[in-house]
């Protein structure tokens, strides 16, 4: 999945370059690295990647090695349900039988052997008939996250503990997540899912009929030449609407693997960067530029000029980025409302988005 606006990294991540596109940890993008990490289960052959139309060519750049048919575009964004019922729908074109990873573009994960160990397993509990999720240990009340609720022990599979799936919760109030967190059977939602092709469309099917309806109309001119006009004229009536909500929380069989050891982020906001990143002794993160702090701690500054200077005397926990047009100051505690900004300035007409 990588179509994704990546708002709350504003105003480094705009729709023109999105943060799937950027070199936010390492040398290679998010979404580079999120194919690197598949390299070895996975050939580029058999990797899809559903993505809005504007985003296309850019990621076709930066992923030469993936043939461009495999490439689904979406005319626009109308949620993760959608994304994921165009994928299985052309997956089942081409094999009925396929098992089916939905995998980000736009998260870190730094241990790429334990991810992979947990993909084949997941694998294998697909091929017993689960939905499986990867679960990751919550380490704070989070409500931008999803949860799952842990049940009883389904198997050990390939060394791994695959547990009976309870409920999803899409992002809950700050109340119902630190019940879940002091719970201690409950996980964050990756958003990582392994499942059959047949089994998930049944799912949509069940839960969603108005998507399938939409989906199925979209598949008969799948392979002809009316494929683009559907897609234009079915695809805007869509309701937006999650997997999470949609399919995930009134799904059956659904099982979930605990994903510990990924050193897993979303890379949702800047504030989550100091979960990925080394810090100074200060506890100061800098990116790119110049920048000299007095009695400044835990803070983040981001310069993408070379030459540019940031000084900062005498503040802690603040996020300071630089893109040269934009300049955005906040309190680390208050990156979540990024996003509100970018709202404000879509509604404006502005062009700094």
């Amino acid at each position: 999945m990588a179509g994704g606006g990546g708002t709350r990294l504003w105003p480094l991540s705009r729709k023109a370059r999105p943060k799937q596109m950027l070199s936010l940890i390492e040398e290679r993008s998010l979404f580079q690295s999120a194919i690197d990490r598949v390299d070895g289960i996975l050939p580029p052959e058999r990797i899809l990647v559903v993505t809005v139309a504007d985003q296309a060519d850019q990621l076709q750049e930066q992923a030469p090695e993936i043939p461009p048919e495999n490439f689904l575009l979406e005319p626009m964004p109308r949620g993760t349900a959608s994304v994921v019922g165009l994928a299985a729908m052309e997956l089942q074109h081409r094999d009925p039988q396929a098992i089916m990873a939905v995998l980000t573009s736009d998260h870190y994960i730094g241990n790429q052997g334990r991810y992979q160990d947990l993909l084949r397993a997941a694998y294998q509990v697909a091929l017993d008939g689960y939905l499986v999720t990867l679960g990751i240990a919550p380490t704070f009340p989070a409500t931008g996250y999803g949860y799952i609720q842990q049940g009883e022990l389904l198997g050990t599979y390939l060394d791994q503990s695959v547990y009976r799936a309870l409920r999803f919760k899409e992002k809950p109030d700050d109340v119902q997540a630190r019940l879940m967190l002091e719970s201690g059977d409950h996980a964050w939602n990756s958003g990582m899912f392994v499942w059959k092709v047949s089994q998930i469309l049944e799912e949509i099917a069940r839960q969603m009929p108005d998507l399938a309806g939409m989906l199925s109309e979209i598949g008969q001119a799948w392979n002809t030449p009316d494929r683009q006009v559907t897609m234009e004229r079915i695809w805007p009536t869509i309701h937006p609407e999650t997997i999470d909500s949609g399919v995930m929380e009134g799904a059956r069989q659904v099982a979930v693997i605990p994903a510990q050891g990924l050193n897993w982020s979303d890379v949702g906001t800047w504030d989550s960067l100091f979960d990925v990143l080394p810090a100074d002794q200060a506890g100061n993160i800098v990116m790119g530029g110049k920048h000299i702090g007095v009695e400044t701690h835990d803070s983040l500054v981001y310069v993408n000029q070379e030459h540019r200077l940031i000084v900062t005397i005498g503040v802690d926990d603040l996020v300071v980025v630089d893109t040269g047009d934009v300049l955005l100051v906040c309190h680390k505690s208050q990156a979540q409302k990024v996003r509100q900004v970018v709202n404000q300035l879509s509604k404006a007409g502005e062009n700094y988005i």
